[in-house]
Parts: C-alpha cells; structure tokens; sequence
C-alpha cells in the first residue's frame, strides 16, 4: 500500500507542469467590440512595441483583413516578445490566452517558450 502511495505522489509530482512549458497564444477576445480592439492594437503596434509589419497590406497576416484578426496578431506578437519581462495577455480586458494555435495558411503565430 505505500508504495502504491509513492508511486501516485511522484506521478503527481512529476504531472504538474510550471506555467509557460505548454504552448499558449495571446489572442483577441469575441466579445471585445471593434473600436476597443483598434485602440489595443493602436497601443500594441506603437508604444508596446510589437512588429506589425505583418498586418499590412500584402504581407502574410493581412488577410482576412478584419479588426479581431489584426488585433489577434499584434496581441500575440506582443505577448510573446515580452511575457518573459511580465506582460500580460490582457490589452485592458480585450484579450485572452489560447492553447490552440491561431496561426493560418500563411500567416504563423510566433510563440517563444
């Protein structure tokens, strides 16, 4: 009986993970209106310092061209360039995280371990 008692306290030991060991992305919240998810993305491409670069015209993020899918990659982009130094995924409540890659035909969603 107690070796059964080990064996399940270092299965459990060793089955909990430290946060950021599983793939997670930063992507725009659903319910987020348009004009707060342009104000995110505003901030997130300017002053946060993300690379928008693939969001523009004729690059590979730039279609579908809608506001939540622009938002998504900034938010993602941010997220991941500066998570390690505290950034958060929340771009005043009109984000949330995923562990469902976002990335789509040409257009990858980075993520940094």
């Amino acid at each position: 009986m107690l070796r059964i008692l080990i064996t399940l306290l270092v299965l459990t030991i060793l089955s909990v993970q430290s946060p950021g060991q599983f793939p997670e992305w930063c992507i725009a919240d659903e319910q987020t209106p348009d004009d707060e998810l342009q104000r995110a993305i505003d901030w997130a491409c300017g002053k946060g310092g993300a690379d928008c670069k693939k969001i523009q015209v004729n690059q590979p993020c730039y279609l579908p061209n809608t506001v939540r899918d622009h938002a998504s990659y900034a938010f993602n982009d941010y997220y991941q360039k500066f998570k390690h130094k505290g950034a958060t995924c929340y771009f005043n409540a009109a984000a949330i995280t995923t562990d469902l890659d976002p990335s789509h035909g040409s257009c990858k969603f980075e993520f940094l371990p």
